[in-house]
């Protein structure tokens, strides 16, 4: 359950700092209720949708050498704008993809500050 909910804070966080570092990306709120809602409509899609997706787009995955996983990165995010009822917006596939690298990026950070003092397990 712990890790849970720091995996959820983890989404929360990287999603309020990409929304303030790119402009293609705005949350309508960023209340905590709001960012956390949103974070767990990432986590679900990442969870569900992303290895389905993953699995068959295999062949494309292999000809672009890998580099099709950032356009399912920046689907999951588009289908993450879908389903939070407006209270996040996505300029489109290019800022969907941009973002998705700044979330991935960011999500590191912060889970390895997290390890460090202590909050989040180590793997």
């Amino acid at each position: 359950m712990r890790n849970l909910l720091v995996r959820l804070a983890v989404n929360a966080i990287a999603l309020v700092v990409t929304a303030h570092l790119l402009p293609g990306i705005t949350l309508s709120d960023t209340s905590v209720e709001v960012v956390l809602i949103i974070a767990l409509i990432f986590g679900v899609v990442n969870a569900i949708v992303k290895p389905i997706v993953t699995i068959l787009t295999i062949p494309l995955t292999i000809v672009t050498l890998g580099l099709f996983l950032f356009v399912v990165n920046g689907l999951m995010l588009l289908l993450t704008e879908a389903l939070s009822g407006g209270r996040l917006q996505v300029a489109g596939l290019g800022a969907a993809i941009i973002g998705g690298i700044v979330l991935g990026l960011v999500g590191m950070v912060v889970e390895a500050v997290f390890k460090a003092l202590g909050i989040a397990e180590e793997d």
